[in-house]
Parts: structure tokens; sequence; C-alpha cells
């Protein structure tokens, strides 16, 4: 489970909130608090090399408490050891909240910069939605930052993550309608939203183990295995009535989208039941983030095997508008390693960052 804490704010130990200028020069230094609701910490290595890491973490689900001071990412031990200095925001809201976290950075790294004095070069890192903030944090803000690194990064648009989750919600309620223990209007109705995780979870199990024929072929569809598939369906949902919450109304539609992939694709296309995106809250979703991928900085982009979250559909989607959009230099796209979401061990963080370095 730990590669998972570094997409949410990991457990780890809290360090003392010593401020900065009363620390002696060769000791480790971490200072800590709160800029506009956005809890920040800022971790400096004995032998610190001159640069600074900007670290943007994952999804985090409303609600989801949080600690004072703020617990380091599951990360930061490695990229301190490797000399950098570590600066991270949980961000002023929970949820899909990459607009606030894209300012709570900057604030952050201003709120950084004068308290450290003099930095020699910073980089933007982020995990899973910390990789849209970092993406998000280059193309607006590129005088900033000498580089970025996404991994496992949910790389898109929150139009085009709705549009993707509304897809499994749909999907999943033409081939299980009226499922036991979920609500009979289905995934897609906002009674879901009321669900507690762990029941939402348990009833799309449920669901489908009763079918696993249609399992496997909504599997196969959404790209993931037919062991993770509930996991993957329940988060959607929690991820798309979050992001309806916060748009104002469902940010997405499929009036006009002709479904293939689900089988018999004319009954699918026939039966599915479709949903009218509301027009401010779909606006709302499209500029936030408003990825152009006309990138100015050098970015890595890195996934795992087996990826349950992030498939390989969207992987595809950053790379894409990059080249349409002429950017230069186009991000690369190193080779992936470790299995599941943010599955990647120390020393493959490091090593990502020394990548956008070269």
């Amino acid at each position: 489970m730990r590669p998972l804490l570094r997409c949410t704010l990991a457990l780890g130990l809290l360090l003392s909130s010593t401020p900065l200028l009363a620390a002696l020069p060769t000791a480790p230094r971490t200072l800590s608090g709160e800029l506009q609701r956005a809890p920040w910490r800022l971790d400096v290595p004995a032998s610190w090399n001159g640069d600074l890491v900007m670290l943007a973490h994952g999804y985090e689900p409303v609600g989801m408490p949080r600690t004072t001071p703020m617990t380091a990412n599951d990360s930061t031990a490695p990229l301190l050891a490797a000399g950098y200095a570590v600066a991270q925001s949980a961000y002023a809201s929970q949820g899909w909240a990459v607009s606030d976290a894209i300012s709570d950075m900057e604030r952050l790294r201003q709120h950084v910069l004068a308290e450290l004095g003099h930095v020699r070069q910073t980089w933007m890192l982020g995990f899973s939605m910390g990789g849209a903030v970092t993406i998000g944090s280059l193309e607006r803000f590129p005088q900033h930052y000498a580089g970025g690194v996404s991994l496992c990064g949910a790389n898109l648009s929150g139009e085009r993550i709705a549009a993707d989750l509304l897809t499994t919600l749909v999907a999943f309620d033409y081939f299980f309608p009226k499922a036991e223990g979920l609500p009979r209007t289905g995934l897609v109705s906002r009674e879901t939203a009321t669900l507690p995780q762990g029941e939402l979870y348990q009833g799309i199990a449920n669901a489908l183990q009763r079918a696993p024929s249609h399992a496997a072929l909504l599997a196969r569809r959404l790209q993931v295995s037919t062991e993770d598939l509930a996991g993957t369906i329940s988060l959607h949902a929690l991820v798309l009535h979050e992001l309806a919450t916060r748009s104002g109304g469902m940010p997405t539609g499929n009036a006009g989208i002709v479904y293939s992939g689900f089988g018999d694709d004319a009954a699918f296309n026939a039966g599915v039941q479709r949903i009218d995106a509301v027009p401010s809250a779909q606006a709302h979703a499209r500029g936030n983030p408003a990825l152009t991928g006309a990138l100015k900085r050098p970015l890595v982009i890195q996934f795992n095997h087996n990826d349950p979250t992030i498939v390989p559909h969207m992987q595809a989607v950053y790379p894409q508008l990059a080249a349409q959009a002429g950017a230069n230099p186009l991000p690369q796209v190193l080779p992936a390693v470790g299995e599941g979401h943010c599955g990647f061990s120390e020393a493959q963080v490091v090593e990502a960052l020394k990548a956008v370095q070269r």
C-alpha cells in the first residue's frame, strides 16, 4: 500500500517546525505553516545541493483527516537524501483540486524562495493528480521552473477526466441495472454520492461477481484487470460526483457519443443512459486545469505497469496534445516501471528527476 500513499498525503514521521532562520546552517531543517488555508512544509537537508523540488501530491478525498503539521510525502526522504530541498502543499481544498493546487504551489514557491534566499534551480514533481498540477504549473509559470516530472500522472483536463469517468458509470449501469446494495437509479445518480465508499465498493463487487462475463467485458473495455475492476469503478464514481459538486452540476455528457468496444455496440448505444452536461459545470471543468500542451520547459512523464487508475488510453493524451501544440521541448515519456498506481521505488523517483535534468 505504501506507493499509494504518494498519491495522497503520505503517513510518515512528523518533523519539528523549527524556523529556518533559527537552525544551524549544517543541520537538516523543517519549516511548516499555512498559506491561505493551505497547509505546507519545507524540508532542507544538511547537505543541500541548492536545488528546490516542489512536490505535488495526488487526489485526496473530501473529508479525509489532515495532520498538523503537514505530514511529509513518502518521496520526501529519498529526495532529501539526494540533496534536494523539498516544499509541498496540502492544498486549500480536497478532491479534484488541480486549479487550487496550482495556485497554492505557486504561492508556496514564492514563500519558500523568500525563506531560502538563494535557490539554484527549481523543479516540479507530482504524483497522480499532482502530475496535472505539475504540467499546469509548467505551462502557466514556465519562467519559474527548470523542468518537471509527472509520475503516474492524471495528465488530463477536468473535462476529459469527467468524460472517462462517465463512460465507466453508464457502462456499469447498463450491464448491472438495479444492482443490490446500490442506488436503484444507478451509479450516475446523485444518490451514489451519499453512499459510504466501503458500501459502494462492496455493492459493485457483488454485482460483478454475479455476472462474470459482463465483468470481463467491462474490464477489457476499461483497460483494467477483473481483480481491479470494482476498485476502479468505485473510485470513478467518487471522483465524478465530487467533480459535479465542485463544478455545480454534471461536468460532462454523452448525448452524442457513439460507443464501441462494449460487445453488442448497437444494443449498448440504444440502451445506455444518456446524460446532458450542465453548460456552466462543463466550462468549469474544462478550465480546471486548462492544459494546452504548449510546454516551454523539459517534462518527463513516467507510468507504472498495470495501473488501474491511469490506464493506457489516458496515458497517451498529454504527449499527443503536446505534439499538436508544437511543444518545445516535447515531453519525454520514460519506459514504465513498477506495478499498480504510483508504484515507484525511492530510487526510481530520484532517477526520474535526474532524467529531466539531463
